[in-house]
């Protein structure tokens, strides 16, 4: 089986093509171009680097959120657009997920945070090694998450790319020091061939094109502005 994955959510845009289990292709970029400019170059990239055809893809998976409304809805689009030309089917992914994935075989909690602005994120919590979901995604204030996690037992690593937004007011919050760590530059975004890991485990979610939705965790900031305006609240 080809699985060709596809993530726009966050600061980072990437693919992977996956035959039989292996990696045959992995790029990510973080530029000064949209992921409007980088991804489709960059799907034609995989197919050419790895001698596949794209008709030759058995298989799509994209991050459908939590993340940038924006960059979720692209990614999202993209895989409608190829699974409903080549009549394939697409396994939505969560970022919260595949953010831990990357630490799957240690034993660690993991907790990624999504800069959500205003003082919030977009959270959830993973215990390692199999990654077990144990926090739904949320939205939360910084101070909540502290206080969730002040009130637990345990070490905790935060990924993602709220921690270079928040990484010093996570260190120095007194109940978690000590017990705290921050992940490297390198493994605070997503990769996209955890993306593909991610797909696989979960095979039996997949969809048709017509299905694929994007994960909003809270309504867009247009359609908030909006709400406002309609209760004469701006």
């Amino acid at each position: 089986m080809i699985l060709l994955a596809l993530d726009t959510s966050g600061p980072v845009c990437g693919t992977a093509l996956i035959k039989n289990g292996e990696a045959v292709y992995e790029a990510a970029v973080k530029n000064s171009f949209t992921h409007s400019r980088n991804l489709m170059p960059m799907v034609e990239d995989a197919c050419l680097k790895s001698g596949l055809e794209i008709e030759e893809i058995d298989l799509f998976a994209v991050t459908v959120g939590p993340g940038s409304f924006t960059g979720v809805r692209l990614g999202v689009e993209a895989a409608k657009a190829m699974a409903h030309a080549l009549g394939k089917k697409v396994v939505p992914v969560n970022a919260m997920e595949t953010l831990a994935q990357a630490f799957a075989g240690r034993a660690v909690r993991v907790c990624p945070i999504l800069d959500a602005r205003a003082g919030q994120v977009y959270t959830a919590l993973f215990e390692g090694p199999d990654m077990v979901r144990i926090l739904e995604d949320t939205p939360m204030k910084v101070t909540e998450v502290l206080e969730m996690l002040s009130a637990e037992a345990g070490e905790v690593l935060f990924t993602g790319d709220g921690v270079g937004v928040w990484g010093p007011t996570l260190l120095s919050c007194e109940p978690l020091r000590g017990r705290c760590a921050l992940a490297g530059i390198a493994q605070r975004y997503l990769r996209p061939c955890c993306v593909a890991e991610v797909a696989l485990k979960h095979l039996d979610s997949a969809v048709t094109w017509e299905e694929l939705e994007p994960l909003y965790l809270r309504p867009p900031q247009a359609v908030r502005q909006k709400n406002l305006r309609e209760l004469g609240h701006e």
